[in-house]
């Protein structure tokens, strides 16, 4: 249910991508997701659009991407009025609703309506970003840089990029921001103008078991029965400027809003979509796919469960720490199941053996050529050596990455830094310190911080024999079974709960070491200076991996697109303005089993067991009952949502899914779990593009919330409104 970018996750995941058969993109496949100066050299006229690709975007303003946007939690979103009026997904607008409530008043499992302007609520942290411009700079940032190589090379690519930098900068409008960012190792460079939007506000957003409807359980499942939608509003300062919340404040003028079509979609209808998604890899090397399939998922998968698990169960005794974890818990829910899906799709999809075919094929490829042989010889030959020592020890890596943990680990994580710092501060400067410690203790949970730990002592035992972590087997090696269990619990609790559970001796690390032996506080100290080897060492092959990868990657991506013939390629995604393009859809999922493309409320009744998370509202049922569904209805039922062949990642969520006349027909906001492993291939065959049809959002926002304002602000083409 959650496409949205996984902040608590992004920072923590090394992602690893397969090549795909670019040369398909324009002749078969609805893959893609390009950017806007590429949108008007596709085939959408023979796909299906019925607009001109100017209408969609124009270099001089006034297309339907002016209208879309990019939520600063990782989201994308779209005005959807001349007031500022925007529609996301429920789960963008999932922390701004629990920021906003009370044990009393729980915003999530209640949702949010007003009657007016006037009740609406900020959405606390919310920003928006405007993209003004999008542009592929790639032939001025290289301009001058064809026979130059290594320290010479680095140079005048920087130079051509700030001197860019620094004159659109100076041409841009007050408030506007440029910036120039390198793709795909350097085979693209594109400049973006963005201006942000501080001010956001709540406007109307559905109980949980409608805009949650199916849990995790139908998490990245079809079908779907699930309102995942919220509006909300974007204000600034009366002369348009932007500013923080004020009372003063009035509604943002956008200078395009999507028109909204109720007509409704049908199997076979053409559809593009328009958003930020997030990250892909798709032009990367089979060594980089083993690494993601073999260990970096997996464990990923478990890492996120235990995160999730461990959190649930802080909240079981205490509602208000349950509703402020819920946000946490269900991102950690939401790519536990990402991971997991995706790791075992690159395994039965032999993804990694079709990608080392085609390596196969590339390197006959450069070995017929003399040319090519002196301008692409040893790439792969030297990625090979590269990746492979680097990935020497990559189930223990993926491990040390990320231990200690500092968002479940308060006291490791300070005492690892102080150790690791190695530092003796004056009086005054430990007393800082002091400050900065109690408030990293501020909120901790010390029961989560030791299941966590006791999590990765699990981990470590289950290491192959040659990748052991030294610093654990010395305090546990010599243990098996139960007995090695107990020993782990008392040692993690002597961490979560002894010694250094106190801010004071935390700070005291930065001061004169005391000469009285304690075994407990040397048992710790003795142990992180373990951790702080290895971690050095892993670091050690990542900085040197790093200090060679781009220069091989660009040459393999210069390779490939020149062995396919490939003239034009979309570059990865990088939470910029994307578009891309599809039908709508079923698939085989698999055998002797086919899905069709839409869902209605009906499917909700046929799944509800009156406990979360398939509970339906009674005033829903009783709309339903009573055929009451205004100008939405289709004969006997609302429809809930639909599936697309439409090219999707993270970050997609809340994104606008427009049919031919370039009308908003749905919200994105899943795909399925049949394509998960779509960060690394687009499968024409199974991958889906999960959408909430805005017939079901306009019918809950208008029928079920009593808020029909909100609709009748929202130009609505299609149908005669009631």
């Amino acid at each position: 249910m959650h496409i949205r970018s996984n902040r608590l996750v992004a920072a923590f995941a090394v992602f690893a991508i397969a090549f795909t058969s670019v040369s398909s993109v324009f002749a078969r496949f609805d893959e893609g997701m390009f950017a806007p100066g590429q949108i008007g050299s596709l085939p959408l006229k023979a796909k299906g659009l019925k607009i001109k690709p100017t209408d969609i975007y124009n270099p001089a303003g006034g297309g339907l991407t002016d209208a879309v946007i990019r939520l600063s939690i990782g989201c994308s979103a779209e005005f959807v009025s001349p007031q500022g009026l925007i529609l996301t997904n429920h789960h963008c607008a999932f922390d701004a609703l629990v920021s906003a409530s009370t044990p009393e008043n729980d915003l999530v499992e209640n949702g949010f309506r007003t009657d007016s302007r006037a009740g609406e609520i900020p959405a606390k942290g919310y920003s928006i970003f405007i993209t003004e411009r999008s542009e592929d700079v790639t032939a001025k940032i290289k301009a001058g840089t064809a026979n130059l190589s290594g320290d010479a090379l680095a140079a005048a690519l920087k130079k051509n990029t700030d001197d860019l930098l620094a004159a659109e900068q100076a041409k841009a409008p007050a408030g506007s921001n440029v910036r120039i960012q390198m793709l795909n190792s350097g085979f693209f460079y594109f400049l973006y103008q963005t201006k942000q939007i501080k001010d956001i506000r709540v406007v109307y957003a559905p109980p949980r078991n409608i805009g949650v409807f199916g849990g995790d359980p139908d998490n990245f499942e079809w079908t779907r029965h699930t309102g995942d939608f919220t509006f909300l509003r974007a204000y600034t300062a009366p002369d348009g400027t932007s500013a923080d919340y004020s009372v003063n404040n009035v509604p943002y003028k956008p200078k395009k809003h999507l028109t909204t079509s109720i007509a409704g979609v049908k199997d076979g209808d053409f559809v593009f979509v328009l958003g930020y998604p997030g990250s892909t890899t798709r032009y990367r090397e089979s060594w980089s796919m083993k690494y993601a399939r073999d260990a970096n998922f997996p464990f990923l998968e478990r890492w996120l469960d235990a995160l999730g698990n461990s959190l649930r169960k802080v909240g079981e005794t205490d509602d208000e720490k349950r509703i402020a974890l819920q946000s946490d818990i269900a991102s950690f829910d939401n790519s536990r199941k990402a991971f997991g899906g995706g790791h075992l799709r690159l395994k039965r999809s032999r993804v990694v053996e079709m990608r080392e075919a085609e390596e196969a094929k590339l390197a006959a490829w450069i070995a017929a050529n003399p040319a090519r042989q002196q301008k692409y010889g040893t790439v792969l030959s030297e990625l090979k050596a590269l990746s492979e020592e680097s990935n020497a020890a990559q189930m223990r890596d993926v491990i040390m990455r990320r231990f200690p943990d500092p968002n479940s680990m308060t006291v490791l994580g300070l005492v690892f830094q102080a150790i690791a710092a190695n530092q003796v501060l004056d009086n005054e400067k430990r007393a800082a310190k002091l400050e900065e410690v109690k408030k990293a203790f501020e909120g901790r949970e010390a029961a989560h911080e030791l299941e966590m730990l006791k999590f990765f002592f699990r981990e470590f035992d289950n290491l192959p024999a040659g990748q052991k972590f030294k610093a654990a087997e010395d305090l546990f090696g010599s243990l098996r079974g139960k007995a090695r269990r107990d020993a782990e619990a008392e040692f993690a609790n002597t961490i979560a709960n002894g010694y250094y559970a106190n801010p004071e001796r935390i700070a005291g690390l930065y001061g004169p070491q005391t000469m009285d032996f304690n075994p407990e506080r040397e048992k710790i100290k003795d142990f992180v200076r373990g951790i702080i080897a290895e971690r050095n060492a892993v670091n050690a092959r990542s900085q040197k991996f790093a200090s060679q990868i781009d220069r091989l990657r660009l040459l393999y991506m210069q390779a490939l697109t020149e062995m396919k013939g490939v003239a034009t390629v979309y570059p990865d995604a990088n939470s910029t303005l994307r578009f891309t393009y599809g039908h709508v859809k079923g698939y085989q999922s698999r055998e002797a089993e086919f899905r069709s493309p839409l869902t209605t409320m009906k499917g909700m009744f046929e799944k509800e067991t009156g406990i979360n998370p398939w509970d339906v509202p009674e005033k829903l049922r009783q709309l339903h009952n009573a055929r009451d569904f205004g100008a939405y209805g289709t004969g006997d039922s609302v429809v809930v949502n639909f599936i697309s062949t439409t090219d999707i990642i993270g970050g997609n969520s809340g994104s606008p899914i427009l049919d031919a006349n370039g009308h908003l027909v749905g919200v994105c906001f899943d795909g399925n779990y049949e394509g998960l492993g779509n960060d690394f291939y687009y499968d024409p065959e199974k991958n889906r593009t999960i959408s909430v049809d805005i017939r079901y959002v306009l019918f809950v926002t208008e029928k079920f919330g009593n808020a029909k304002w909100v609709v009748d602000e929202m130009t609505v083409v299609g149908g005669k409104k009631k």
